[in-house]
């Protein structure tokens, strides 16, 4: 019978689950339920035994590595804690999320403990045997991948599964099992010292967010009056990422131009590009402003439920079949509008 472990980690509090992590919980749970398995889950971080309150009825038997050495991601900790929680279950299957600290510890850990691994999986089956899924070639082939090699691990790629969500519970039940962890194999050669970050209103990009607005080159094109607004564009999206808190995205030909020598929206960076040659988000909504065509925005919005385009042009590839609703409506003057009604009220 296959055995399952599930890997987390705290956020940056230190005491509470990502949302990753709780989504990676869920498929634990969905995946033993299938394969009558044995499920435990194991916690990383600096305070666990909160953290593990609000894991109450996931899993029977709850580790956890813990302490000031595990607060912040760093590749000898984790690497460490991560193995120590898997020879304390000695699990068949791995599940944790493919988040930035757990994607670059866990092939090493794979490798240490004789196992394999798989990496971006957005789903899981179980019939004759375990079965994952992930997209290859920019999300538009779809893959299903099976092993016989055991420990298997499987990074699970964010959104694909609904956070596991339980009361908090206080009891003696909720304290993990503890596991100490002493040198030789965990030293430390690096120290965290602190962490350098953007200001939170300067952030652009929101993995959480609820939606996505994805900004096109029309914004730095002539306008109606024949001059180009790249100021007013600028000030309309910010304004309007401010008042939702919508991550932003861009297409391709919009952070372009500016190796081209084009005037360009100074927030934007190719890190916010989606579609053919960029991310494929997972957000509840998105608005797409000033955008056409057609295959980038196949790829880009796949996996967005409810999908909307303010356009000019009723016609183009993007606003036929590619969007739930179009507004046929300048851009400038419908996020004008909607930071008025946004704004709050003094």
């Amino acid at each position: 019978m296959e055995s399952i472990l599930v890997l987390t980690h705290a956020d940056e509090s230190g005491s509470a689950l990502t949302k990753a992590s709780l989504e990676a919980v869920t498929a634990g749970k969905e995946l033993a339920g299938r394969l009558n398995a044995e499920l435990a889950i194991g916690i990383v971080a600096k305070h666990a035994t909160k953290a593990a309150s609000h894991l109450a009825g996931a899993a029977k038997r709850v580790f956890a590595v813990q302490g000031d050495a595990f607060a912040q991601p760093r590749y000898a900790s984790d690497a460490a804690a991560c193995e120590a929680l898997w020879r304390a279950t000695q699990p068949a299957i791995v599940l944790a999320p493919h988040s930035s600290r757990f994607a670059r510890v866990m092939a090493a850990v794979a490798y240490r403990v004789g196992g394999a691994i798989d990496t971006h999986v957005t789903g899981l089956a179980a019939a004759a045997n375990v079965e994952a899924t992930r997209w290859l070639y920019r999300q538009r082939v779809e893959s299903v991948v099976t092993r016989d090699k055991r420990p298997w691990f499987l990074l699970l790629d964010a959104g694909t599964h609904p956070a596991f969500a339980a009361a908090p519970f206080a009891g003696e039940d909720s304290l993990p099992e503890e596991i100490a962890i002493t040198a030789p194999l965990l030293e430390l050669r690096t120290e965290v010292t602190g962490i350098r970050a953007p200001k939170q209103g300067a952030l652009t990009i929101r993995p959480d967010a609820t939606l996505l607005f994805v900004a096109g080159a029309g914004w730095t094109k002539k306008q109606p009056d024949g001059q180009i607004h790249t100021d007013e564009a600028a000030a309309l999206i910010l304004g309007f990422l401010g008042a939702t808190g919508a991550s932003l995205g861009s297409s391709k030909s919009l952070v372009d131009q500016g190796g081209e020598g084009n005037s360009v929206l100074p927030f934007l960076t190719h890190l916010n590009q989606v579609g053919q040659t960029g991310a494929t988000p997972r957000h509840p909504k998105g608005l797409s402003t000033c955008c056409h065509g057609e295959e980038p925005h196949v790829v880009g919005w796949r996996f967005i439920p409810d999908r909307r385009a303010i356009s000019l042009d009723p016609n183009c590839g993007w606003a036929r079949g590619k969007a739930d609703v179009v507004y046929v409506a300048d851009a400038f003057q419908v996020i004008g509008k909607l930071n008025e009604l946004l704004a709050p009220k003094g």
